[in-house]
Protein backbone atom coordinates (compact mmCIF):
# COMPACT_ATOMS: atom_id res chain seq x y z
CA UNK A 1 0.00 0.00 0.00
CA UNK A 2 1.80 3.40 -1.03
CA UNK A 3 1.18 6.74 0.99
CA UNK A 4 -1.22 8.02 -0.77
CA UNK A 5 -3.71 4.41 -0.29
CA UNK A 6 -2.56 4.82 3.31
CA UNK A 7 -4.20 8.43 3.86
CA UNK A 8 -6.92 7.92 1.42
CA UNK A 9 -7.87 5.10 3.28
CA UNK A 10 -7.42 6.87 6.67
CA UNK A 11 -9.68 9.67 5.18
CA UNK A 12 -12.40 7.18 4.99
CA UNK A 13 -12.47 6.11 8.08
CA UNK A 14 -12.72 9.34 9.59
CA UNK A 15 -15.06 10.45 7.45
CA UNK A 16 -17.03 7.75 8.51
CA UNK A 17 -16.61 7.79 11.73
CA UNK A 18 -17.91 11.28 11.57
CA UNK A 19 -21.22 10.42 9.71
CA UNK A 20 -21.88 7.98 11.98
CA UNK A 21 -21.19 10.85 15.06
CA UNK A 22 -23.67 13.06 13.04
CA UNK A 23 -26.50 10.43 12.16
CA UNK A 24 -26.09 8.07 15.34
CA UNK A 25 -24.04 10.17 18.37
CA UNK A 26 -21.08 8.64 19.88
CA UNK A 27 -23.18 5.54 21.06
CA UNK A 28 -23.67 4.76 16.83
CA UNK A 29 -19.98 4.72 16.95
CA UNK A 30 -18.05 1.89 17.17
CA UNK A 31 -14.61 0.20 15.71
CA UNK A 32 -17.14 -2.06 13.60
CA UNK A 33 -19.84 0.20 12.30
CA UNK A 34 -17.12 2.64 10.94
CA UNK A 35 -15.14 -0.26 9.12
CA UNK A 36 -18.48 -1.42 7.69
CA UNK A 37 -19.20 2.63 7.05
CA UNK A 38 -15.98 3.16 5.95
CA UNK A 39 -15.91 -0.07 3.55
CA UNK A 40 -12.70 -1.27 4.70
CA UNK A 41 -11.78 -4.42 6.98
CA UNK A 42 -11.66 -3.98 11.10
CA UNK A 43 -8.22 -5.00 10.55
CA UNK A 44 -7.30 -2.02 8.67
CA UNK A 45 -9.55 0.44 11.36
CA UNK A 46 -7.58 -1.25 14.24
CA UNK A 47 -4.20 -0.59 12.80
CA UNK A 48 -4.63 2.59 12.29
CA UNK A 49 -6.57 3.33 15.46
CA UNK A 50 -6.00 1.51 18.90
CA UNK A 51 -9.21 2.01 20.18
CA UNK A 52 -13.17 4.40 19.89
CA UNK A 53 -11.49 6.54 21.74
CA UNK A 54 -8.60 7.04 19.69
CA UNK A 55 -10.95 7.46 16.40
CA UNK A 56 -13.24 10.12 17.96
CA UNK A 57 -9.81 12.01 19.12
CA UNK A 58 -8.28 12.38 15.25
CA UNK A 59 -12.22 12.75 14.13
CA UNK A 60 -12.14 15.95 16.81
CA UNK A 61 -8.40 16.92 15.01
CA UNK A 62 -9.96 16.59 11.72
CA UNK A 63 -12.98 18.94 12.59
CA UNK A 64 -10.42 21.56 14.55
CA UNK A 65 -8.30 21.83 11.82
CA UNK A 66 -11.07 22.15 9.07
CA UNK A 67 -12.05 25.03 12.07
CA UNK A 68 -9.21 26.75 11.81
CA UNK A 69 -9.04 26.85 8.13
CA UNK A 70 -12.00 29.23 8.34
CA UNK A 71 -9.73 31.82 9.57
CA UNK A 72 -7.42 31.65 7.50
CA UNK A 73 -6.31 34.78 5.75
CA UNK A 74 -6.36 34.41 2.38
CA UNK A 75 -3.55 36.68 1.15
CA UNK A 76 -5.03 37.15 -2.25
CA UNK A 77 -7.00 39.96 -0.02
CA UNK A 78 -6.40 42.78 2.11
CA UNK A 79 -7.62 43.02 6.08
CA UNK A 80 -11.17 43.83 5.74
CA UNK A 81 -11.98 41.72 2.90
CA UNK A 82 -10.17 38.73 4.70
CA UNK A 83 -12.27 39.54 7.95
CA UNK A 84 -15.65 39.63 5.72
CA UNK A 85 -14.71 36.28 3.89
CA UNK A 86 -14.31 34.70 7.07
CA UNK A 87 -16.82 35.55 8.65
CA UNK A 88 -19.30 34.84 5.86
CA UNK A 89 -17.84 31.25 5.44
CA UNK A 90 -19.59 29.97 8.49
CA UNK A 91 -23.17 30.29 6.88
CA UNK A 92 -21.57 28.80 3.73
CA UNK A 93 -24.36 25.72 2.24
CA UNK A 94 -21.80 22.74 2.97
CA UNK A 95 -21.92 24.17 6.66
CA UNK A 96 -25.54 24.56 6.47
CA UNK A 97 -26.65 20.97 6.10
CA UNK A 98 -28.44 19.02 8.62
CA UNK A 99 -25.74 16.36 8.44
CA UNK A 100 -23.13 18.57 9.31
CA UNK A 101 -24.74 20.31 11.81
CA UNK A 102 -26.07 17.44 13.42
CA UNK A 103 -22.28 16.53 13.75
CA UNK A 104 -21.40 19.77 15.36
CA UNK A 105 -23.92 19.16 17.76
CA UNK A 106 -23.08 15.88 18.76
CA UNK A 107 -19.27 17.44 18.86
CA UNK A 108 -20.41 19.76 21.09
CA UNK A 109 -21.95 16.63 23.77
CA UNK A 110 -18.40 14.88 23.34
CA UNK A 111 -16.70 17.32 25.91
CA UNK A 112 -18.55 15.75 28.78
CA UNK A 113 -17.84 12.04 27.58
CA UNK A 114 -14.65 12.30 28.15
CA UNK A 115 -11.89 14.39 29.12
CA UNK A 116 -9.40 14.09 26.36
CA UNK A 117 -12.76 14.99 23.88
CA UNK A 118 -13.42 18.64 26.06
CA UNK A 119 -9.60 19.68 25.74
CA UNK A 120 -9.83 19.01 21.98
CA UNK A 121 -12.74 20.92 21.91
CA UNK A 122 -11.37 23.82 24.34
CA UNK A 123 -8.56 23.86 22.33
CA UNK A 124 -9.95 23.69 18.72
CA UNK A 125 -12.43 27.37 19.90
CA UNK A 126 -9.35 28.49 21.47
CA UNK A 127 -7.41 28.55 18.05
CA UNK A 128 -10.57 29.47 16.06
CA UNK A 129 -11.07 32.20 18.45
CA UNK A 130 -7.13 33.65 18.17
CA UNK A 131 -7.79 33.35 13.89
CA UNK A 132 -10.36 35.71 13.99
CA UNK A 133 -9.51 38.03 16.74
CA UNK A 134 -5.80 37.83 14.48
CA UNK A 135 -8.34 38.99 11.59
CA UNK A 136 -10.14 41.42 13.60
CA UNK A 137 -6.96 42.79 14.63
CA UNK A 138 -5.16 43.31 11.09
CA UNK A 139 -8.36 45.17 9.92
CA UNK A 140 -8.79 47.46 12.88
CA UNK A 141 -5.25 47.83 14.19
CA UNK A 142 -6.34 50.51 16.36
CA UNK A 143 -7.96 47.96 18.66
CA UNK A 144 -6.11 46.16 21.34
CA UNK A 145 -5.34 42.25 21.60
CA UNK A 146 -7.88 41.98 23.90
CA UNK A 147 -10.40 43.67 22.80
CA UNK A 148 -9.91 41.77 19.57
CA UNK A 149 -10.06 38.47 21.28
CA UNK A 150 -13.49 39.78 23.26
CA UNK A 151 -15.09 40.48 19.36
CA UNK A 152 -13.89 37.13 18.36
CA UNK A 153 -15.69 35.28 21.24
CA UNK A 154 -18.55 37.40 20.60
CA UNK A 155 -18.75 36.49 17.30
CA UNK A 156 -17.77 32.87 17.77
CA UNK A 157 -21.11 32.56 20.40
CA UNK A 158 -23.14 34.45 17.39
CA UNK A 159 -22.00 31.67 14.60
CA UNK A 160 -22.87 29.09 17.13
CA UNK A 161 -25.87 30.27 17.31
CA UNK A 162 -26.52 30.49 13.80
CA UNK A 163 -25.92 26.73 13.11
CA UNK A 164 -27.75 25.71 15.72
CA UNK A 165 -30.56 27.70 15.07
CA UNK A 166 -29.85 26.57 11.22
CA UNK A 167 -29.91 23.26 12.74
CA UNK A 168 -33.56 23.89 13.96
CA UNK A 169 -34.87 24.98 10.75
CA UNK A 170 -33.18 26.96 7.92
CA UNK A 171 -34.36 30.82 8.15
CA UNK A 172 -31.91 32.47 5.21
CA UNK A 173 -32.82 35.50 6.63
CA UNK A 174 -32.04 35.32 10.02
CA UNK A 175 -28.95 33.83 9.13
CA UNK A 176 -27.85 36.68 7.08
CA UNK A 177 -28.72 38.71 10.02
CA UNK A 178 -26.29 36.86 12.03
CA UNK A 179 -23.50 37.15 10.04
CA UNK A 180 -24.01 41.04 9.12
CA UNK A 181 -24.10 41.55 13.05
CA UNK A 182 -20.76 39.54 13.06
CA UNK A 183 -19.44 41.98 10.65
CA UNK A 184 -20.77 44.65 13.08
CA UNK A 185 -19.11 43.49 16.04
CA UNK A 186 -15.90 43.11 14.00
CA UNK A 187 -15.91 45.99 12.23
CA UNK A 188 -16.89 48.32 14.68
CA UNK A 189 -14.75 51.85 14.83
Amino acid sequence: MDADEKVDRQARILDAALRLLSLQGISGVSMRAVAREAGVSLGLVNYHYEDKTSLIRAALHRIEEQDVSLVEPDPALGPEERLRAALTRVADPEFLTTEYLSLRLQLWALAQAHEDFERINTEAQKRYRAGLAALIGAARPELSPDECGERAADIDVIQNGLWLTALLGLDRASISRSVARCEQIALAG
